[in-house]
Protein backbone atom coordinates (compact mmCIF):
# COMPACT_ATOMS: atom_id res chain seq x y z
CA UNK A 1 0.00 0.00 0.00
CA UNK A 2 2.97 2.68 0.75
CA UNK A 3 6.18 2.67 -1.15
CA UNK A 4 9.14 0.54 0.63
CA UNK A 5 11.95 3.29 1.69
CA UNK A 6 14.44 3.70 -0.48
CA UNK A 7 16.96 1.81 1.42
CA UNK A 8 15.22 -1.81 1.00
CA UNK A 9 15.30 -0.76 -3.03
CA UNK A 10 17.94 -2.29 -5.21
CA UNK A 11 21.27 -0.33 -5.81
CA UNK A 12 20.26 0.61 -9.32
CA UNK A 13 17.25 2.19 -8.13
CA UNK A 14 19.20 3.93 -5.37
CA UNK A 15 21.77 5.38 -7.67
CA UNK A 16 19.00 6.62 -9.87
CA UNK A 17 17.25 8.54 -6.98
CA UNK A 18 20.24 10.00 -5.96
CA UNK A 19 20.81 11.50 -9.24
CA UNK A 20 17.38 12.58 -9.73
CA UNK A 21 16.48 14.22 -6.57
CA UNK A 22 19.69 17.01 -6.90
CA UNK A 23 18.34 17.05 -10.69
CA UNK A 24 14.54 17.84 -9.30
CA UNK A 25 15.60 20.26 -6.72
CA UNK A 26 17.36 22.54 -9.45
CA UNK A 27 14.89 22.53 -11.25
CA UNK A 28 12.50 23.65 -8.63
CA UNK A 29 14.83 26.16 -7.65
CA UNK A 30 15.33 27.52 -10.84
CA UNK A 31 12.70 30.15 -10.84
CA UNK A 32 13.70 31.05 -7.49
CA UNK A 33 17.49 31.56 -8.44
CA UNK A 34 16.44 33.68 -12.10
CA UNK A 35 14.73 36.19 -9.51
CA UNK A 36 17.70 36.57 -7.02
CA UNK A 37 20.06 36.71 -10.13
CA UNK A 38 17.98 39.66 -11.78
CA UNK A 39 17.47 41.56 -8.14
CA UNK A 40 21.01 42.08 -8.08
CA UNK A 41 20.83 42.88 -11.96
CA UNK A 42 21.59 46.59 -13.54
CA UNK A 43 18.98 47.97 -15.30
CA UNK A 44 21.55 48.95 -17.92
CA UNK A 45 21.63 45.17 -18.38
CA UNK A 46 17.88 44.79 -19.04
CA UNK A 47 17.66 47.65 -21.28
CA UNK A 48 20.34 46.05 -23.29
CA UNK A 49 18.60 42.85 -23.44
CA UNK A 50 20.75 40.57 -20.56
CA UNK A 51 17.62 39.15 -18.97
CA UNK A 52 19.28 35.62 -18.46
CA UNK A 53 23.32 35.71 -18.81
CA UNK A 54 25.55 37.22 -15.98
CA UNK A 55 25.29 40.54 -14.17
CA UNK A 56 27.56 42.95 -15.84
CA UNK A 57 28.40 43.57 -11.98
CA UNK A 58 26.49 42.92 -9.06
CA UNK A 59 23.75 46.31 -7.99
CA UNK A 60 23.21 45.96 -4.63
CA UNK A 61 21.98 48.88 -4.75
CA UNK A 62 18.71 47.73 -5.96
CA UNK A 63 17.52 46.94 -2.45
CA UNK A 64 18.55 50.48 -0.99
CA UNK A 65 16.62 51.90 -4.07
CA UNK A 66 14.22 49.88 -2.73
CA UNK A 67 14.83 50.94 0.65
CA UNK A 68 15.16 54.49 0.76
CA UNK A 69 13.14 55.81 -3.02
CA UNK A 70 9.92 53.55 -2.90
CA UNK A 71 7.15 52.46 -0.53
CA UNK A 72 8.47 48.98 -0.17
CA UNK A 73 8.51 49.93 3.56
CA UNK A 74 5.11 51.14 4.33
CA UNK A 75 4.37 47.87 2.40
CA UNK A 76 5.88 45.76 4.41
CA UNK A 77 4.26 47.60 7.78
CA UNK A 78 1.13 47.04 6.29
CA UNK A 79 1.33 43.38 5.93
CA UNK A 80 2.59 42.66 9.24
CA UNK A 81 -0.98 45.54 10.45
CA UNK A 82 -2.78 42.80 8.22
CA UNK A 83 -1.19 39.44 8.86
CA UNK A 84 -0.30 39.48 12.59
CA UNK A 85 -3.85 40.67 14.01
CA UNK A 86 -5.41 38.01 11.47
CA UNK A 87 -3.13 35.49 13.10
CA UNK A 88 -4.23 35.82 16.94
CA UNK A 89 -7.91 36.43 15.96
CA UNK A 90 -7.84 33.30 13.87
CA UNK A 91 -6.20 30.92 16.25
CA UNK A 92 -7.94 32.37 19.07
CA UNK A 93 -11.70 31.88 18.10
CA UNK A 94 -10.63 28.73 16.64
CA UNK A 95 -9.23 27.13 20.00
CA UNK A 96 -12.51 28.72 21.79
CA UNK A 97 -14.82 27.01 18.87
CA UNK A 98 -12.65 23.68 18.65
CA UNK A 99 -13.14 23.08 22.22
CA UNK A 100 -16.64 23.70 22.35
CA UNK A 101 -17.27 21.14 19.10
CA UNK A 102 -15.40 18.81 20.34
CA UNK A 103 -15.54 18.06 24.19
CA UNK A 104 -19.25 19.29 24.58
CA UNK A 105 -22.06 17.15 22.56
CA UNK A 106 -25.07 19.31 22.06
CA UNK A 107 -28.00 18.39 19.14
CA UNK A 108 -26.64 20.45 16.73
CA UNK A 109 -22.87 19.84 17.28
CA UNK A 110 -22.34 18.53 13.78
CA UNK A 111 -24.41 21.02 12.07
CA UNK A 112 -22.20 24.24 13.46
CA UNK A 113 -19.10 22.18 12.62
CA UNK A 114 -20.10 21.78 9.09
CA UNK A 115 -20.97 25.07 9.03
CA UNK A 116 -17.77 25.98 9.63
CA UNK A 117 -16.51 23.97 7.02
CA UNK A 118 -18.29 24.61 4.53
CA UNK A 119 -17.18 28.20 4.28
CA UNK A 120 -14.09 26.19 2.75
CA UNK A 121 -15.55 25.30 -0.16
CA UNK A 122 -16.66 28.44 -1.18
CA UNK A 123 -14.67 29.97 -4.45
CA UNK A 124 -13.25 33.05 -2.71
CA UNK A 125 -14.11 34.97 -5.93
CA UNK A 126 -17.56 34.37 -6.02
CA UNK A 127 -17.74 36.36 -2.62
CA UNK A 128 -15.34 39.76 -4.69
CA UNK A 129 -18.37 41.99 -5.39
CA UNK A 130 -20.34 41.18 -1.61
CA UNK A 131 -17.49 41.46 0.32
CA UNK A 132 -16.63 44.48 -1.18
CA UNK A 133 -19.74 46.11 -0.81
CA UNK A 134 -19.93 45.08 2.37
CA UNK A 135 -16.73 46.70 3.33
CA UNK A 136 -18.10 50.10 1.65
CA UNK A 137 -21.47 49.97 3.88
CA UNK A 138 -19.16 49.76 7.01
CA UNK A 139 -16.86 52.51 6.19
CA UNK A 140 -13.91 49.63 6.04
CA UNK A 141 -12.80 49.55 2.63
CA UNK A 142 -9.31 50.69 2.36
CA UNK A 143 -8.42 49.95 5.81
CA UNK A 144 -6.10 47.41 7.23
CA UNK A 145 -8.61 46.19 10.02
CA UNK A 146 -11.34 45.36 7.38
CA UNK A 147 -8.68 43.53 5.21
CA UNK A 148 -7.85 41.87 8.53
CA UNK A 149 -11.34 41.49 10.38
CA UNK A 150 -12.08 39.97 6.35
CA UNK A 151 -9.31 37.35 6.71
CA UNK A 152 -10.29 36.71 10.64
CA UNK A 153 -13.73 35.57 9.36
CA UNK A 154 -12.70 33.56 5.90
CA UNK A 155 -9.95 31.73 7.67
CA UNK A 156 -11.56 31.12 11.42
CA UNK A 157 -13.34 28.37 9.56
CA UNK A 158 -10.36 26.07 8.66
CA UNK A 159 -8.73 26.91 12.09
CA UNK A 160 -11.68 25.58 13.81
CA UNK A 161 -11.23 22.27 11.57
CA UNK A 162 -8.26 22.17 12.63
CA UNK A 163 -8.70 22.64 16.05
CA UNK A 164 -11.07 20.52 16.79
CA UNK A 165 -10.08 17.28 14.96
CA UNK A 166 -6.74 17.80 16.99
CA UNK A 167 -9.01 18.50 20.38
CA UNK A 168 -10.62 15.31 19.58
CA UNK A 169 -7.78 13.27 19.64
CA UNK A 170 -6.89 14.49 23.36
CA UNK A 171 -7.81 11.92 26.00
CA UNK A 172 -10.93 12.67 27.35
CA UNK A 173 -10.20 11.02 30.69
CA UNK A 174 -8.38 14.20 30.99
CA UNK A 175 -11.45 16.32 31.08
CA UNK A 176 -13.69 14.19 33.02
CA UNK A 177 -10.79 13.97 36.31
CA UNK A 178 -11.18 17.74 36.23
CA UNK A 179 -15.03 17.96 36.31
CA UNK A 180 -14.56 15.41 38.97
CA UNK A 181 -12.52 17.97 41.11
CA UNK A 182 -14.72 20.43 40.43
CA UNK A 183 -12.53 22.50 38.08
CA UNK A 184 -14.88 25.14 36.18
CA UNK A 185 -15.02 25.21 32.41
CA UNK A 186 -12.93 27.88 31.69
CA UNK A 187 -10.11 26.74 34.04
CA UNK A 188 -10.28 22.94 31.92
CA UNK A 189 -9.63 24.91 28.68
CA UNK A 190 -7.11 27.10 29.95
CA UNK A 191 -5.41 25.30 32.19
CA UNK A 192 -5.42 21.69 30.98
CA UNK A 193 -6.34 21.31 26.96
CA UNK A 194 -4.54 24.88 26.03
CA UNK A 195 -1.20 23.41 27.33
CA UNK A 196 -1.51 20.71 25.29
CA UNK A 197 -2.65 22.35 22.16
CA UNK A 198 0.64 24.33 21.82
CA UNK A 199 2.06 22.26 19.04
CA UNK A 200 -1.52 22.70 16.86
CA UNK A 201 -1.39 26.74 17.81
CA UNK A 202 2.11 27.05 16.36
CA UNK A 203 1.72 24.68 13.10
CA UNK A 204 -1.19 26.48 12.83
CA UNK A 205 -0.30 29.95 13.28
CA UNK A 206 2.92 29.30 10.61
CA UNK A 207 -0.03 28.31 7.71
CA UNK A 208 -1.98 31.60 8.67
CA UNK A 209 0.31 33.53 8.37
CA UNK A 210 1.74 32.30 5.14
CA UNK A 211 -1.34 32.01 3.92
CA UNK A 212 -2.65 35.76 4.78
CA UNK A 213 0.83 37.30 3.95
CA UNK A 214 1.29 35.42 0.82
CA UNK A 215 -2.53 37.23 -0.21
CA UNK A 216 -2.75 38.85 -3.49
CA UNK A 217 -6.73 38.70 -4.31
CA UNK A 218 -8.66 40.30 -1.31
CA UNK A 219 -5.47 42.80 -1.23
CA UNK A 220 -6.09 44.07 -4.71
CA UNK A 221 -10.06 44.16 -4.03
CA UNK A 222 -9.84 45.65 -0.60
CA UNK A 223 -7.01 47.94 -0.99
CA UNK A 224 -6.15 50.65 -3.33
CA UNK A 225 -3.59 53.10 -1.56
CA UNK A 226 -0.27 52.66 -0.25
CA UNK A 227 -0.99 53.57 3.29
CA UNK A 228 -3.04 50.82 3.51
CA UNK A 229 -1.94 47.95 0.56
CA UNK A 230 0.24 44.98 1.34
CA UNK A 231 3.16 44.00 0.22
CA UNK A 232 1.85 41.43 -2.26
CA UNK A 233 -0.41 44.21 -4.01
CA UNK A 234 2.39 46.87 -3.77
CA UNK A 235 4.78 45.35 -5.55
CA UNK A 236 2.67 46.23 -8.73
CA UNK A 237 3.62 49.85 -7.82
CA UNK A 238 7.10 49.65 -8.49
CA UNK A 239 6.72 49.01 -12.12
CA UNK A 240 5.27 52.17 -14.12
CA UNK A 241 2.69 52.58 -17.17
CA UNK A 242 5.93 53.08 -19.50
CA UNK A 243 8.82 51.37 -17.82
CA UNK A 244 9.14 48.54 -16.30
CA UNK A 245 11.90 48.40 -13.46
CA UNK A 246 11.90 43.84 -12.84
CA UNK A 247 15.08 44.42 -10.96
CA UNK A 248 12.97 46.15 -8.08
CA UNK A 249 10.42 44.24 -8.61
CA UNK A 250 12.67 40.64 -8.25
CA UNK A 251 14.40 42.07 -4.74
CA UNK A 252 11.04 43.14 -3.94
CA UNK A 253 9.59 39.82 -4.11
CA UNK A 254 12.63 38.26 -2.12
CA UNK A 255 11.97 40.59 0.91
CA UNK A 256 8.12 39.77 0.57
CA UNK A 257 9.30 35.94 1.20
CA UNK A 258 11.43 36.36 3.75
CA UNK A 259 9.08 36.80 6.89
CA UNK A 260 7.28 33.96 5.75
CA UNK A 261 10.26 31.67 5.52
CA UNK A 262 11.90 32.92 8.74
CA UNK A 263 8.72 32.28 10.59
CA UNK A 264 8.91 28.55 9.13
CA UNK A 265 12.44 27.91 10.68
CA UNK A 266 11.83 29.67 14.04
CA UNK A 267 8.98 27.56 14.49
CA UNK A 268 9.94 24.80 12.43
CA UNK A 269 10.17 22.10 15.65
CA UNK A 270 6.60 23.02 16.47
CA UNK A 271 5.39 23.13 13.09
CA UNK A 272 6.60 19.60 12.36
CA UNK A 273 5.38 18.09 16.13
CA UNK A 274 1.68 19.72 15.61
CA UNK A 275 1.47 18.36 12.70
CA UNK A 276 2.70 14.87 13.28
CA UNK A 277 1.16 14.89 16.91
CA UNK A 278 -1.23 11.67 16.75
CA UNK A 279 -0.51 10.50 13.66
CA UNK A 280 0.59 7.18 14.96
CA UNK A 281 -2.44 6.42 17.10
Amino acid sequence: MFPRPIEQTSPTTQRLYKTALPVALFLWLLPLIGVAVTSLRPASDLAQGNYFGLPSHIAFENYWQLATESAIPRYMVNSLWVTIPTVIGAVALSCMTGFALAIYRFRSNLLVFFLFVAGNFVPFQILMVPVRDLTLQLGMYNTWYGLALFHIAFQTGFCTLFMRNFIKSLPFELIEAARVEGVAEWRIFWHVVMPLMRPAIAALSVLIFTFIWNDFFWATVLTTSAETQPITAGLSSLNGQWIAQWQLVSAGSLLAALPPVLMFFAMQKHFIAGLTLGAVK
